[in-house]
């Protein structure tokens, strides 16, 4: 097994899906529900944007490449870790996945503190 530091987002997110099968459709309902917030809310969006990491344009594009992955493949996606990683965690798209992932823990204030926590050490910096 690869030490932590070695570890891809594609890694961190099979781990995640393996350890948590059982949040993982909330999850991605979550995320859905961001992508759609962020292309409904375009204009509001793109006037207080400040990353400097990514433009909005880039952001709003990957917020409509996950959400065709999920509508495409949901049922991969929630069954096996996997297609959750690949799909969802590879490239650029781990961006907003991560975001989503992160978010969901922190706002939604999630029951489980365990996968709060694994959520916590994989994808926050």
């Amino acid at each position: 097994m690869k030490n932590f530091q070695e570890l891809t987002n594609s890694d961190k997110a099979k781990l995640l899906h393996r350890l948590f099968p059982q949040h993982i459709e909330d999850l991605i309902n979550f995320i859905e529900g961001m992508c759609h917030t962020v292309q409904e809310e375009q204009e509001s969006g793109r006037r207080s944007w400040d990353n400097g990491f990514v433009t909005f344009d880039s952001w709003l594009y990957l917020a409509a490449d996950v959400q065709k992955q999920i509508e495409k493949n949901r049922h991969k996606i929630i069954s096996q870790h996997g297609c959750f990683a690949s799909f969802l965690f590879s490239g650029y798209t781990a961006l907003f996945s991560i975001h989503c992932v992160v978010t969901y823990t922190a706002v939604r204030r999630h029951p489980d503190s365990k996968f709060t926590n694994a959520v916590d050490l994989f994808f926050n910096p």
